[in-house]
């Protein structure tokens, strides 16, 4: 019988959100290939199958995909730098993010005649400090490296999409959270510091005032959409926003998940903002999404932040 999405390759996939979409996608493919440098994955965030193979080196590497990319019918590319190393790492960054971007599209049209989709995960913070809210696709200002080249990225897809028919959909994520998300990665996001800082008996910290506000996405709606968008035939060559169109406080967060954790009076303590908190204000209009592929969140954060509770309850985390 032929498997949904083939031969797959997701790159980064020890990460997080990865390692979720992994799991979402193994019942379903023939064999799945993960290629990761473990600068942020974990091995321990894989499950253990017949057909998933993990290659621990970075998908920058010509040879590594004349040989991987042959069989592969489906692409994840989720594999970069992260916000916070990308600011201190700009080099690095420009390797990763964009020359090795650029370097895999090139080597798929080179090498996957069998490809089916191929799927960029970029990000919300693309839009910066967007005046319009929710703020749709046709916006953009990139006030940090790493919002440049995940965006620079989004448009050599388009251009290899426009030139060459590959089918090319990019997504731009906006906060994701949820089961998974660990905090032995120092990079995690604020909902994973939150949960941590309440285990170890410590203030929750808060950059800066505690009045900038995000779009909380909960993984599962993300990868509903990741999926979605390598399956519909109506995703190739489009752009699409993940978010919820919600805005929530940091300060707002906090409460939430005190009170989640059964401590609604939790303290929280400022700390000094970083360089990368530059975004005052972040809420997607995901309506295009929702239009053309049918995708809409179904999780709010108050069920989401539970879910995440008893995942690591059950992880004894």
């Amino acid at each position: 019988m032929t498997s949904v999405y083939g031969h797959v390759l997701v790159t980064g996939g020890a990460g997080f959100i990865g390692s979720r979409l992994v799991r979402r996608l193994l019942p379903d493919a023939g064999r799945i290939t993960v290629i990761d440098d473990m600068t942020t994955g974990s091995r321990g965030a894989l499950p253990q199958a017949g057909n998933l193979t993990l290659i621990e080196r970075s998908y920058v590497d010509d040879q590594l995909l004349d040989e991987v990319l042959p069989e592969v019918d489906m692409v994840f590319h989720l594999a970069c730098r992260n916000i916070v190393m990308s600011a201190s790492h700009m080099d690095e960054d420009f390797h990763v993010n964009l020359y090795g971007g650029y370097k895999l599209l090139h080597k798929v049209l080179e090498h996957s005649r069998k490809l089916r989709r191929f799927v960029y995960t970029s990000t919300a913070s693309v839009y910066g400090n967007a005046p319009i809210l929710p703020t749709p696709e046709s916006y953009y200002d990139t006030i940090l490296p790493y919002s440049a080249t995940k965006l620079s990225m989004e448009h050599y897809c388009q251009v290899f999409h426009r030139m060459h028919g590959m089918p090319v959909t990019v997504l731009r994520l906006s906060n994701v959270y949820g089961s998974g998300q660990v905090t032995s990665n120092p990079y995690c996001g604020v909902v994973s510091k939150f949960f941590e800082a309440i285990r170890q008996g410590v203030p929750m910290p808060i950059y800066g005032d505690g009045k900038q506000t995000r779009d909380f996405t909960f993984i599962e709606d993300a990868l509903d959409a990741i999926t979605l968008a390598a399956v519909h035939p109506d995703a190739p060559g489009k752009v699409f926003n993940v978010g919820t169109g919600i805005e929530t406080s940091v300060n707002e967060l906090a409460k939430h998940i005190a009170a989640v954790s059964g401590q609604p009076t939790y303290p929280t303590i400022q700390v000094a903002k970083r360089p990368i908190d530059v975004v005052q204000r972040r809420c997607l209009d995901a309506s295009h999404l929702r239009r053309t592929l049918g995708w809409k969140a179904q999780v709010d954060l108050a069920e989401g932040l539970r879910r995440t509770h008893e995942w690591l309850q059950e992880e004894g985390r």
